[in-house]
C-alpha cells in the first residue's frame, strides 16, 4: 500500500512537472517572431497563401487558444469540439458527450510535422531507438570502467594510482560532451583513420550502395566513448568517496580482525553498502544522457532523437520541437520514480515517502 502511495504521488508530481514545462515551452515557441507558414513554403510565396496555411494550423488565433488546444491534444482526456474531433482522426474512447461537446480518453496527439506532413508520433518511433541505443551503450561503457576505477582508486587511497584517476576524472567530468566528441572524432576518426578505420560521421542505420538499409555497429563506438565520458568521471568519484567511507567503518574493521579474506570484505560487505548513493548518481546520469545525446548525435550526425530536435529547431518545426521536449522530459520524470523505487528496492531500511 505505501509502494503504491509513493508511486502515485510521484506519477502526480511528474504529471505537473510536464504540463509546466509543456506550457513554459508552447508560449516561448509560440511568441517567437518566426512565422512556420512561411517556412513551410519559402521565402517566395505570396501573402495570400501564406494566411491560408496561418489559418489551417491555427496560428492566427490567439496564444492563450493556441496554447490551450495544444495542452489538450497533448492530454490523455480532452473535452473537445465534436466537429474538430472528426478532422483530427483521434483514436479514442467515448466517455461522455453534450450537444457540442466530447469527453474523450485518448492516447496523446502530437500533430503532424509542419515540414513534411508526417505524424511526428512515427518519427520519435523511427529516432528514439537510435538514441536509446546510443545512451544504453554509453551508460555501460561509464558504469562498468566508472565503478572499477572508483574501488581501485579506494583500494589505494592516496597512492600515485589514485591520484592519476582523480585527476583524469576530474578532467572528464569539466569538458561538455560536445566538445570530447569533436575531439574524438577529429584524433580517431580523421588522424588516426587509417588504422581505427571508423567514420567522422555516420548512424547506426546506413544505406548502402543498392540502397538497402544496413547496420553499421562501428559508428556507435566514438558517440558512445563521447557521450560516456562525463558520466564516467562522475560514477569514478562517487564510487571512491563512498568506498571510503564504508572502508573506514567499524563493521569494516571487524571483518577484517575476523580474518576475512580482502576481496570478500570489498565484494560482500563494502560495495554492497556503497551502492546507494552510486545508484542514485547512475540513474540521474542515464536520464541524462538521453539529453546530452543531442549534441553528440549533431557532431557525428547520428540520426537519433537528438538530431531530430536540433533539425526541428533550424527548420522552425514547431509539433516537432515541443513533441521532443515533452518526451523528453516524460523520460526523466519516468525514470525518476523508477530510482525511487529502486533505491527501496536495495535497501529496506529506507522509508518510504
Amino acid at each position: 500500500m505505501q509502494v503504491l502511495k509513493l508511486i502515485l504521488s510521484r506519477f502526480l508530481y511528474g504529471l505537473l512537472v510536464i504540463v509546466l514545462v509543456a506550457t513554459a515551452i508552447s508560449s516561448l515557441i509560440y511568441m517567437g517572431q518566426v512565422d512556420p507558414a512561411r517556412l513551410t513554403f519559402g521565402q517566395r510565396v505570396d501573402v495570400q497563401t501564406v494566411e491560408s496555411k496561418r489559418a489551417e494550423l491555427g496560428l492566427d488565433d490567439p496564444l492563450s487558444k493556441q496554447l490551450l488546444r495544444y495542452l489538450g491534444d497533448i492530454s490523455p482526456v480532452q473535452w473537445i469540439r465534436k466537429e474538430r474531433l472528426e478532422t483530427l482522426g483521434y483514436n479514442y474512447m467515448n466517455l461522455m458527450e453534450s450537444e457540442t461537446r466530447t469527453l474523450v480518453l485518448k492516447f496523446p496527439y502530437l500533430r503532424e510535422s509542419y515540414q513534411s506532413g508526417r505524424p511526428v508520433v512515427e518519427m520519435i518511433k523511427e529516432a528514439f531507438p537510435i538514441t536509446l541505443i546510443l545512451a544504453m551503450s554509453s551508460f555501460g561503457l561509464a558504469l562498468m570502467i566508472g565503478i572499477i576505477f572508483g574501488i581501485i582508486s579506494a583500494i589505494r587511497y592516496d597512492s600515485a594510482l589514485d591520484r592519476l584517476i582523480i585527476a583524469l576524472s576530474s578532467i572528464g567530468y569539466s569538458l561538455p560532451s560536445y566538445v570530447v566528441a569533436m575531439v574524438v572524432a577529429i584524433v580517431f576518426a580523421y588522424y588516426l583513420q587509417q588504422y581505427t578505420g571508423l567514420n567522422i560521421q555516420g548512424s547506426i542505420f546506413e544505406l548502402d550502395e543498392l540502397g538497402n538499409d544496413i547496420i553499421v555497429w562501428k559508428n556507435l563506438i566514438l558517440p558512445s566513448i563521447a557521450l560516456g565520458i562525463r558520466p564516467l568521471a562522475v560514477i569514478t568519484q562517487i564510487t571512491r568517496s563512498s568506498m571510503l567511507d564504508v572502508l573506514n567503518a567499524n563493521y569494516i574493521k571487524t571483518a577484517k580482525a575476523k580474518g576475512l579474506a580482502y576481496a570478500q570484505i570489498i565484494k560482500k560487505h563494502a560495495f554492497r553498502n556503497a551502492l546507494n548513493p552510486i545508484t542514485t548518481a547512475v540513474t540521474g546520469w542515464f536520464a541524462s544522457l538521453l539529453a546530452g545525446a543531442f549534441f553528440v548525435e549533431t557532431v557525428f550526425n547520428f540520426k537519433g532523437l537528438g538530431s531530430l530536435t536540433v533539425n526541428a529547431l533550424l527548420s522552425y518545426d514547431v509539433p516537432v520541437i515541443l513533441a521532443c521536449i515533452i518526451f523528453t522530459s516524460s523520460l526523466f520524470v519516468l525514470i525518476n520514480v523508477l530510482t525511487d523505487l529502486f533505491y527501496i528496492l536495495i535497501d529496506p531500511r529506507q522509508k518510504l515517502a
